[in-house]
């Protein structure tokens, strides 16, 4: 494995990355906090198949509309306290009394459609594993081709790639089954943190990492 080469001027990192402590060059977006980073060097871009953590993804991309992901990031512990770790079965059976309790939780965002939408969500996951097996194995159906992929992951080329021909087609495929808070931006942040593409920008030192991670990934089938 090549060792990555550290800059010694963080002027010589190109658009959209940033030097860190440890001087690896990293996507910007990360700079604010020890915690962001560590999420972008160890979750962002790297694919992800287990169910749970695709449906709380998905989950919490909605809660985030309107909000930055770092606020959904510092919260996502009580998130998954108060959501039953996003077991889908359970929280397809939340009632009115869990509605009540969620919107009393302070250490969630309380927005009463957000969290009608989770519990929606929840039972439409059921719908899907009965129809393709698994949440995993829908998803990754919306996998890009790498020909729709940008030829170099630039920060200038991501500026055009807030949605794409994929999450707009998730997107309306999921509204179809009756799924809500999951525009085509929603669908595609959670493709980009799910892995199903790799948007860590070129020269970031964690992208090769998250590339080796898809080109050793099974994708399961229906």
């Amino acid at each position: 494995m090549n060792t990555p080469v550290t800059p010694k001027d963080p002027a010589d990192l190109a658009e959209g990355l940033f030097a860190g402590e440890d001087g690896q060059a990293r996507c910007r977006w990360c700079a604010a906090t020890p915690a962001y980073a560590h999420y972008h060097d160890h979750e962002w871009g790297f694919p992800v198949i287990d169910d749970r953590r695709l449906f709380e993804k998905i989950c919490l991309e909605g809660f985030q509309s309107g909000l930055s992901w770092l606020t959904i990031l510092n919260k996502r512990e009580n998130f998954r306290n108060a959501f039953a770790n996003f077991d889908a079965q359970q929280v397809a059976r939340f009632d009115d009394a869990d509605v009540a309790r969620l919107l009393a939780d302070a250490g969630i965002v309380r927005h009463r459609g957000k969290i009608a939408s989770t519990i929606n969500n929840a039972a439409r996951v059921l719908e899907l594993r009965a129809e393709f097996g698994s949440l995993a194995a829908y998803a990754w159906r919306f996998e890009p081709a790498a020909s729709d992929r940008p030829a170099q992951v630039t920060s200038a080329a991501l500026r055009a790639f807030t949605t794409t021909t994929g999450s707009i087609a998730m997107s309306k495929d999921l509204k179809k089954r009756g799924w809500t808070f999951v525009g085509p931006t929603t669908c595609y942040a959670f493709m980009q943190a799910m892995g199903l593409v790799n948007d860590h920008v070129e020269g970031c030192h964690v992208r090769e990492s998250a590339l080796r991670a898809r080109a050793a990934l099974v994708v399961p089938t229906a």
